[in-house]
């Protein structure tokens, strides 16, 4: 139960040094690049690639990857419905913060829930929250499965998998929709890093 009594005394303090002023200083526009998709599919892959190209054009960037944060402050959390909508609820506070530090982010986690993906979306500005679905069907990620974690799936021996005794629910309009059987993970970051450079409507892609 919430303590509605400290959350009374609780205010937003004003700060002198705002996103705008921090922004400026990195001289480049803060974003929120929320990659979405099945395990396996290539959302990090992308990420990592797209971070690199960033990175080589002095862009100050962050990666906030599913696995990694699940290593500490997402540590308690386990992979039920409540457990999943929390996890993406604690990213999406981080990734806004981070925007809010001046940088752009990109968050690679599954997010296989469409209105938590909105709920997330809603925490951003316009423009600030750029929805990638990397689009990869269930039987190529499953080939792939770099982890096992398809297999273990399979026999029964990791419950509420995502793909498989967990649905996902694809976007219906998102911002850029990256189809991986047809073109490779660099020409795909490409694409995005061109976007992020130049690009003031990501739906241009």
């Amino acid at each position: 139960m919430a303590d509605t009594v400290g959350e009374a005394n609780i205010h937003w303090q004003a700060l002198d040094v705002n996103q705008a002023a921090r922004a400026a200083i990195k001289q480049q526009t803060p974003r929120c690049i929320w990659f979405t998709g099945l395990s396996g599919s290539g959302k990090t892959t992308i990420a990592n690639l797209l971070e690199k190209q960033l990175h080589a054009q002095g862009l100050h960037t962050y990666i906030l990857d599913g696995d990694n944060v699940r290593h500490g402050l997402n540590r308690d959390l386990g992979f039920a419905e409540a457990d999943r909508q929390e996890n993406i609820r604690r990213v999406a506070e981080v990734a806004k913060l981070m925007l809010d530090a001046g940088l752009v982010v990109l968050v690679s986690f599954i997010s296989p829930f469409r209105a938590d993906r909105s709920i997330a979306r809603s925490l951003f500005k316009d423009g600030e929250f750029v929805e990638v679905f990397v689009d990869t069907s269930l039987e190529q990620c499953e080939r792939r499965d770099p982890k096992g974690l398809y297999a273990k799936a399979r026999r029964g021996e990791l419950k509420n998998f995502t793909g498989i005794d967990s649905p996902y629910e694809p976007p219906q309009q998102p911002d850029v929709h990256l189809q991986t059987g047809t073109t490779d993970a660099a020409e795909l970051a490409g694409r995005l890093a061109y976007l992020v450079m130049n690009a003031p409507n990501p739906k241009d892609a």
